[in-house]
């Protein structure tokens, strides 16, 4: 590799972890082509880049990235060595151990993950059960939910109580209304008095009436 060569590979570098918060080293060594190619799909599938480095460029690219410092992973960069970068605190090591399941590779270097590193295999577990921002954030959101379902939940179980309450109510008080209403009308007939016929003038008052002289 020439002096070019170098500096623009070391550039590459630069590019993908400027900015980065999410960065692991692994082991792809002992993976045939075809296994190779099937992790780095599995990779483009959980949106974690992958790049096989030089561990020299890649130690000279980190020297050269301001605001963090590598140097506690520079011991881990022998062998074969994969730059990971990702936006997911845990789907780097996701990978790994779901790779593992049929491989022995990859093998975990070292990472920078949450401001924090992390040196050696033995820590893939650790990593794995990080949980990411997002994750966090719905779990946050989940509890503050949670009462407030309880308290729609609650509602409504009452509102469609007193629904029920006044469908049942209803047949009954129309029942009580209706056997309510003839009572009443018999109640109003016996009340109300039967009209006296008009006497009829006798045959006394007749002769009292004086004849005329």
């Amino acid at each position: 590799m020439t002096k070019d060569q170098k500096v623009v590979a070391i550039q590459e570098i630069k590019d993908l972890l400027q900015d980065a918060k999410v960065v692991y080293v692994a082991d792809l060594e002992g993976l045939n082509a075809s296994k190779s190619s099937d992790f780095r799909r599995q990779a483009f599938k959980q949106n974690v880049k992958v790049k096989v480095v030089k561990n020299t460029l890649l130690q000279k690219a980190m020297e050269q990235i301001e605001g963090v410092d590598y140097t506690e992973m520079f011991e881990t960069f022998k062998g074969n060595t994969a730059l990971m970068i990702a936006e997911t605190a845990n789907a780097p090591a996701k990978l790994i151990k779901d790779f593992r399941k049929k491989d022995e590779k990859p093998a975990l270097k070292s990472a920078f993950v949450q401001e924090t590193f992390y040196i050696g295999d033995e820590n893939l577990d650790a990593l794995v059960s990080i949980k990411s921002r997002e994750e966090m954030i719905g779990e946050i959101i989940g509890l503050l939910q949670s009462p407030i379902q309880r308290l729609v939940s609650a509602l409504q179980n009452k509102a469609e109580t007193v629904e029920a309450k006044a469908e049942v109510a209803a047949p009954a008080a129309q029942e009580a209304k209706a056997e309510e209403t003839p009572a009443k009308e018999e109640s109003k007939a016996e009340e109300t008095p039967a009209k006296e016929a008009p006497e009829t003038p006798t045959a006394e008052s007749k002769e009292e009436t004086p004849a005329a002289e």
